[in-house]
């Protein structure tokens, strides 16, 4: 049964397509969203060693001339130096602003790809097809697309909407499970701001069959809250930070580690769970919610307590984070489980939010 939600933003309405199976015959979807010849699909070795043969198959069968650029997987490629490589295989191609890029891959494909057609001759259209449970839930949809600098993550970005967001839950059967529960990590985060009975339904999830038995449900519920709340705040001006929810902390976990050592699920995982922990000491969130929350990482295998890290290099990487402004930031913090709020603080009173 196919799921379908509608985006709807000042520029533009674009359909969230969720599927099983529909990969399967997908030069049919795209013909309904563009009508030239030209695609080059942006994706990353392993997912082009599992799907892209049939991949390009299929779109040729329709007619379509198709390119592919492969890339190294994970988050160092989402770099200035890939995206300068990204720009001269897509002009190598001959691609012009009427042909069309598709995002095939994960959260890094998805942001790299995006990026460099929000610039590309000015902008060209682009079609998001996310491999990975987190880039199906979150980073495929609300139209923020970036690259990181050497200094922090996702700080040379824009904003700009595709064409159509197409989902297959059958491709999560090959991710890895390590990344299968990385993007739970972010389904947890959907859970904790906007849906207590999400956050019940989880709780009652016993294993990976349960789980890929309720998985598009799960996919549907997190994309309808992110529509939502995008539709109501395109540009992060206010409520679409509740969307953050433990990133402060996690994005400088992950920047501490230089990316490698932790996903960015299991990133924001400890840090949805320190920072309700401290505001559950300050008396600003219910007692036991903190408990709830690693009750359920750790039925995700994901990590709830923050490694040894000094506070001051965490400090210096929360010091670049986009939340900031001027001497404050803004924090996600619950009143308890499906109820959440930004609180602006002080970034000299971040210090206590680090310390347990």
């Amino acid at each position: 049964m196919l799921n379908k939600l509608e985006v709807n933003v000042p520029q533009k309405t674009y359909p969230i397509l969720i599927r099983k199976g529909i990969m399967e015959d997908i030069g049919y979807e795209i013909k309904k969203y563009y009508y030239n010849k030209k695609i080059t699909i942006v994706t990353d070795y392993n997912v082009e060693n599992l799907y892209g043969e049939g991949f390009v198959q299929n779109l040729s069968s329709y007619g379509y001339e198709v390119h592919t650029i492969s890339i190294r997987p994970g988050e160092n490629s989402k770099s200035i130096e890939t995206l300068t490589q990204l720009y001269n295989q897509l002009l190598d191609n001959g691609m012009t602003r009427r042909d069309l890029i598709i995002a095939f891959g994960g959260g890094v494909i998805g942001d790299l790809a995006g990026f460099a057609a929000s610039t590309f001759l000015r902008g060209i259209n682009y079609i998001q097809i996310p491999t990975s449970l987190l880039a199906q839930i979150d980073s495929s949809i609300g139209g923020k697309v970036a690259v990181n600098l050497p200094r922090g993550k996702n700080l040379v970005g824009s904003f700009y909407h595709p064409e159509a967001v197409i989902i297959d839950s059958n491709m999560l059967k090959t991710l890895p499970q390590r990344y299968l529960y990385d993007g739970m990590g972010e389904v947890i985060k959907y859970a904790c701001i906007k849906d207590k009975e999400l956050f019940k339904k989880l709780s009652i999830i016993n294993n990976e069959a349960e789980l890929f038995s309720n998985i598009d449900e799960i996919i549907y519920r997190c994309c309808n809250i992110k529509r939502e709340v995008v539709e109501k705040d395109e540009k992060e001006a206010g409520k679409r930070m509740l969307l953050n929810f433990g990133h402060t902390i996690g994005h400088a976990i992950e920047k501490v580690f230089n990316y490698e050592k932790y996903t960015h699920g299991e990133a924001v995982s400890m840090g949805m769970y320190v920072i309700t922990q401290k505001s559950e000491s300050l008396g600003i969130t219910k007692a036991g919610t903190a408990k709830l929350i690693k009750e359920l990482l750790i039925k995700f295998n994901l990590p709830y307590q923050i490694p040894k890290i000094r506070t001051e290099k965490l400090l210096e990487a929360i010091e670049l984070d986009k939340k900031s402004e001027s001497d404050f930031i803004n924090l996600v913090l619950l009143n308890e489980i499906g109820d959440s709020f930004i609180k602006k603080i002080d970034k000299k009173d971040m210090v206590q939010y680090l310390l347990t």
